[in-house]
C-alpha cells in the first residue's frame, strides 16, 4: 500500500520529533537485541559526513527515518531504517526503502547491504528487504559473525525489484 501524501526528505537532525524518534528506534533496537548486538545509529552517529539521513512525512507528521552510509565509491550501507509506530502498516518502509536504494544507484553505488536482528522483532523488515531482492550474505565492512545478526545485500547493478 502507497499512501500519496507521503513525502520523503532530507532530515533535520535538529529536529526535535526526529531526535525523539531516533532514541525511540536505538531504544527499541537495545530492548530487541542481545546486549552488545545493537547496531543502530544514534543522532551522533547519523551526523557523520559519510551519512545521509531522510524523513518520511505523511500530513505533516513524521512516519519515519532512514539513512544511507556510503562504505566506499561502490559500497552503500542502509542505517537506521525505522518507521513511527502511528504510520506503520501505511508504505512508509517501502517508500523509503526506494528511496534509499534509488539514491545509491544515482551515486554510483554497486552494492547496498545492512544489517538487521535475527530475532523474532526484526523478521517483517528481513521479509522486507528479501522483497526488495536483498539476500542473506556473510559479515561486511567492520561487522563480525554475530548469531544476533542477518547480513543482506543488494546488486544495485540488477534491476529494481518493486513490491
Amino acid at each position: 500500500m502507497t499512501n500519496s501524501a507521503l513525502r520523503i526528505i532530507p532530515a533535520d537532525l535538529e529536529d526535535t520529533r526526529l531526535i525523539k524518534l531516533l532514541a525511540d528506534h536505538v531504544r527499541v533496537a537495545r530492548e530487541q537485541t542481545a546486549p552488545g548486538s545493537t547496531h543502530a545509529l544514534d543522532l551522533s552517529g547519523l551526523k557523520l559526513p559519510s551519512i545521509s539521513v531522510w524523513a518520511a512525512w505523511i500530513s505533516g507528521g513524521l512516519a519515519g527515518v532512514g539513512a544511507l552510509k556510503r562504505i566506499s565509491a561502490l559500497e552503500g550501507e542502509i542505517k537506521s531504517m525505522f518507521t513511527a509506530p502511528s504510520a506503520r502498516r501505511q508504505g512508509v518502509a517501502q517508500a523509503m526503502l526506494t528511496h534509499i536504494i534509488e539514491t545509491a544507484r544515482s551515486e554510483g553505488m554497486e552494492r547496498l547491504s545492512l544489517e538487521t536482528g535475527s530475532w523474532p522483532y526484526f523478521q517483517p523488515a528481513r521479509r522486507l528487504y528479501a522483497a526488495f531482492g536483498f539476500s542473506e550474505c556473510g559479515p561486511f565492512g567492520d561487522y563480525r559473525e554475530d548469531p544476533n545478526s542477518v547480513f543482506m545485500t543488494l546488486d544495485l547493478r540488477a534491476p529494481t525489484v518493486r513490491m
